[in-house]
């Protein structure tokens, strides 16, 4: 059990050894000049600083803790109102200019941001969602009373005061500028929008035109009005502070003024900033040990009718065993991905999701004859599949997050939801006329983290409802944690803070009564037992607990796996080979392989049984070290680790995923019984009160905090991550307990996750509860702060290239090569198709740019001595080709071929504790490879050119990967698809197909 309660998380600095870097620029830093012009206040690394505004040392007012950015003078000069995470939340506050404790002036669970004092010094203006969306609101400093300016359904940011205080101008949307009179509340557009343009930083300048950032494409300037003041200048986007016609802002990574003559000078700036040494034991999972071992990937769990028995996934099948546990009886293991089953109220069947046929339909088991029988066949997928309490529909998930009623007397599939943002699997009312499923609901379309809600289908009048299961309060994933209805339809079952609750419905779904505490013990996956149990998981074990009380009852499962045997001692002859460490390429040698390992690399020598490769070139197989497996793992199914494989992938690591659906995926790929790659993972991503992705956390307290870590030390996590909402308090506490366990961790974050001893970044910039980066500009570039950190804290950087879809214009033949045809789903290759016809367009030349800035910060860290790793954020970008697509962009914009490859052999190796196990060709090592045709250290694109790969010593060649899609007869849409019902039109903007928002985790 880890402990982080009570002292844990502590309103202290970190106790840690620190080593002092030194900041001379800043990327994306905001300042403000004093009222007397003598003083800049800037936020550097989400701290607040002072400096005199013809620069030298700066002095900083808060903490780490404090988490503060967006610094703004009071007319006076001696207070400075910033926002501030400390609590969870965006909260104003201010401090007094000589230092001391900051004073916090708002509260509350909603988010309040961008402070500006009023000229007279009695009010601060500000944005905030608690009206619904982002409005602007006036803070009256001595009564602290709340006014609405501007409160619409749009998104109303970034306020300033014109110098008179008679007027507040804000963004629209981020695509127009508005003013508000205030004494008549008049409001007028100042500047719109043309194509895509985005605005930033609105302000008054000279003659009270607006100042603004304006970002086109990758342009970022100043403008005054309709004039463009800079121009090849990464500008900040942030209000410029503008003193008569001389402007102080921020570019470049610097402070700068430009006087109206256009002269430009940077002030000069020194800030230093401690980073935190990361001494602990490093735990490293067993990888070879033949020995049996417990069973705990165990997926989604369910209970028959009669409460006899329990089905669920394992192993890459699906068992049932008796509800008072015993040994599991394998039902269905055909190599497919069978997921998801559910029992006929009548006991004699059991339905699962296949992709058998080549995508995920809906089956059918007789438990009587054992016979399987296909229900739908239909273009997309379904998944995550109920039963109605007749028996007679089957509400199901398609890929795109649709919910959809199949009746199975008509062979008909009728869509009743819109496309949900990840939902999860829905519950059925007892008289069957309402769904409850899990969908998340966003607190603005500005910032898109909400809460997990239970979201109602009423089928008869066709009107969806959200509900909160507690005020402010998200379900813990939108998985298998419910809602689920109780079958006398008195209860929906749901997780909230990793412990189960029940709460009283009437028969819409609509609860009527306080929710009630059920389990004490970290809850999973809930079924329900027949009206007064809940089984769940706890750290990999079954249990039942009475919703009246008492202790929780094990059920012992008598269910063990095993690693296969390594297949027998195998030579390959190769005519060259790279081994992961050398510039040059050694020439015709054998790679001798027994139990797993690479027993030798030798000069050539006949020998019989030998594997005759001598025209194609051995090298390490890749690591992909950011995907998320089980983001749309039940679309992919089967064909996702055999992917990986086909492009020379043998090693993977999901920084976030569900819990047990990742535990279930490594049991079965290490016991054999799934064909993929290495696979290393953490269950869902620990984050604070609002999350976005259905695998995120909401962790809220110091105890909960004890629960997720105990999951995570008991389920093996090979790593954990945080998200974005997560205080830094608390962060410092996940970083504390888990290096006590030997588990590094991740995030989104450099600073001050660098000088709390976080382990690792991952993207060079995406998601951010800020709403943009410390790391990198709008624009894609990074600046001397961002590059110092990380090569003098050690942390590791994923880049997650994103922008590398920009080289499609130039050459798709990863997208037209034939693995990518067969294994892709056909949506998911449609969508690639889409994407990488419109690499070419005009419009999206400046990616190109973005792209290459991208490099740039990686290239320098890297250069220096960084620590840079390949990862994608598959499937959020493409499974498999983006990792070569990551490794090309590397190269087109300064990588050699050789430090590109490494990102993706021995640094990632490094980084998972594989040193000298994988990502190299030597003796000793895993017998992860591929065989791949020319020479990858001269062409990176030859690293995808694989005609076989061996992992783990299991040679496959690219053939016997793709021989169970390839031969699939084309599917027919043979089911009946009735009119949608009303209830599936888009009645909310954050309706959306899983697959359309590409910033990550994910995770």
């Amino acid at each position: 059990m880890l402990a982080v309660a009570g002292a844990g998380v502590a309103e202290a600095e970190p106790d840690v050894q620190q080593d002092d870097v030194v900041l001379r620029q800043g990327t994306n830093m905001s300042a403000a000049l004093s009222p007397d012009g003598r003083w800049i206040a800037v936020d550097l690394v989400t701290g607040i600083w002072v400096l005199p505004a013809g620069g030298g040392r700066a002095r900083r007012l808060t903490n780490d803790l404090q988490d503060a950015t967006l610094p703004n003078w009071s007319p006076d000069g001696r207070r400075i109102a910033f926002q501030s995470y400390r609590d969870g939340n965006f909260h104003l506050y201010v401090i007094d200019v000589t230092g001391g404790t900051p004073r916090k002036l708002t509260s509350g669970k909603f988010d309040h941001r961008e402070p500006a004092f009023s000229p007279d010094g009695t009010k601060i203006a500000f944005s905030s969602d608690r009206g619904g969306s982002y409005g602007i609101h006036l803070l009256d400093i001595a009564s602290g009373a709340i006014g609405t300016v501007a409160s619409t359904a749009d998104e109303e940011a970034s306020p300033r005061w014109s110098a008179d205080g008679r007027k507040i101008v804000f963004t629209v949307n981020d695509t127009a500028i508005d003013v508000v009179t205030l004494a008549t509340g008049a409001r007028e557009r100042l500047v719109t929008a043309t194509g895509t343009d985005r605005f930033y930083g609105p302000a008054f300048g000279p003659g009270g035109r607006p100042s603004y950032l304006r970002l086109r494409g990758a342009d970022a300037d100043l403008m005054l009005g309709d004039r463009q003041l800079t121009q090849g200048e990464d500008v900040f986007g942030f209000a410029a502070n503008w003193s008569g016609a001389e402007v102080l802002y921020t570019a470049d990574g610097h402070l700068r003024r430009r006087e109206e003559s256009g002269a430009v000078k940077d002030v000069p700036f020194e800030a230093r900033v401690s980073t935190a040494a990361r001494d602990y034991r490093r735990r490293v999972r067993d990888l070879d040990s033949a020995a049996p071992k417990p069973v705990r990937g165990i997926a989604s769990p369910v209970v028959s009718k009669d409460g006899k028995r329990i089905a669920f996934r394992a192993l890459n099948a699906i068992y049932v065993v008796a509800a008072g546990g015993g040994r599991p009886q394998k039902l269905i293991g055909d190599g497919f991905f069978n997921s998801d089953p559910d029992f006929h109220p009548d006991g004699t069947k059991l339905l699962y999701t296949s992709d058998r046929l080549g995508t995920a339909d809906l089956w059918l088991r007789d438990l009587g004859t054992g016979q399987d029988t296909v229900l739908t066949q239909l273009p997309g997928a379904q998944v995550a599949p109920r039963w109605s309490p007749d028996g007679g529909r089957v509400a199901y998930a398609d890929q795109d997050g649709a919910t959809w009623i199949y009746d199975v007397a008509a062979d008909q599939a009728q869509q009743v939801t819109p496309p949900l943002f990840m939902p999860g699997r829905p519950t059925w009312s007892p008289d069957g006329s309402v769904l409850a499923l899990a969908a998340v609901k966003p607190f603005s379309r500005r910032y898109r983290e909400g809460t997990s809600q239970i979201l109602t289908v009423d089928l008869e009048t066709q009107e969806l409802r959200y509900a909160e299961p507690m005020p402010f309060r998200s379900l813990a994933t939108r998985g298998d944690d419910g809602p689920l209805w109780s079958p006398d339809g008195r209860y929906l079952a749901f997780t909230v803070e990793s412990v189960a609750w029940i709460a009283p419905v009437d028969g819409t779904g609509r609860l009527i009564g306080a929710p009630r505490q059920v389990t004490h013990d970290v809850t999973d996956s809930l079924a329900w037992q027949g009206n007064d149990t809940l089984v769940y998981l706890s750290k990999g074990q079954l249990k039942a607990q009475k919703i009246t009380g008492g202790e929780p009852r094990p059920i012992r499962l008598d269910f063990t796996w095993a690693r296969p045997r390594p297949p027998r001692p195998t030579v390959i002859h190769v005519g060259a080979a790279w081994d992961g460490v050398a510039r040059t390429l050694q020439r015709d040698v054998d790679i001798v392989v027994d139990g797993g390992r690479i027993a030798d690399v030798r000069p050539h020598r006949d020998a019989p049984g030998t594997v005759d490769a001598h025209d194609l070139t051995a090298m390490p197989g890749l690591v992909d070290i950011h995907n998320h497996w089980h983001l749309r793992g039940r679309q992919w199914g089967d064909r996702q680790g055999r992917l990986w494989l086909s492009y020379g992938i043998t090693t993977t690591r999901s920084p976030g995923d569900p819990a047990y659906q990742m535990l279930e995926t490594r049991e079965a790929l290490e016991s054999g019984n799934r064909v993929g790659p290495r696979y290393f993972g953490t269950g869902e991503a620990v984050d604070g009160s609002r999350i976005y992705y259905n695998f995120m956390r909401p962790t809220l307290s110091p105890e909960q905090l004890d629960l997720e870590l105990s999951r995570a030390v008991e389920l093996e996590y090979d790593l954990i991550k945080t998200y974005v909402r997560l205080p830094v308090a608390a962060q410092q506490a996940v970083v504390r307990a888990a290096h006590r366990a030997g588990l590094p961790l991740s995030s989104h974050y450099l600073y001050p996750a660098a000088n709390i001893g976080m382990d690792a970044m991952e993207h060079t910039g995406a998601t951010n509860r800020l709403g943009y980066s410390h790391t990198v500009s709008r624009t894609g570039r990074s600046y001397q702060d961002a590059v110092a950190l990380f090569t003098r804290s050690g942390m590791s950087i994923t880049p997650t290239l994103f922008n590398s879809k920009a080289l499609y214009a130039d050459d798709k033949s990863l997208v037209t090569d034939e693995r990518t045809e067969v294994l892709f789903p056909p949506w998911e290759y449609a969508l690639l198709k889409a994407t990488a016809e419109a690499a070419g367009r005009p419009e999206n030349a400046y990616v190109r740019r973005v792209l290459a800035g991208n490099v740039d910060m990686v290239l320098r860290i890297h250069r220096a001595g960084g620590f840079v790793v390949t990862g994608t954020d598959s499937p959020l970008d493409n499974v498999a080709v983006a990792t070569h697509q990551n490794l090309r962009a590397m190269v087109a914009f300064g990588f050699t071929p050789y430090e590109a490859l490494t990102t993706a052999t021995r640094n990632p190796a490094r980084w998972l504790g594989l040193e000298d196990r994988i990502g190299v060709l030597k003796r000793g090592a895993y017998a992860d490879l591929s065989l791949v045709s020319g020479n990858p250290l001269q062409d990176v694109k030859a690293a995808a050119n694989v005609r076989s790969v061996l992992a783990g010593g299991v040679l496959r060649t690219v053939g016997e990967l793709l021989a169970p899609y390839r031969n699939q007869p084309e599917q027919r849409a043979v089911t009946k698809v009735a009119p949608a019902a009303r209830s599936a039109a888009k009645q909310h903007w954050w309706h959306v197909p899983e697959w359309s928002e590409h910033v990550c985790c994910a995770g």
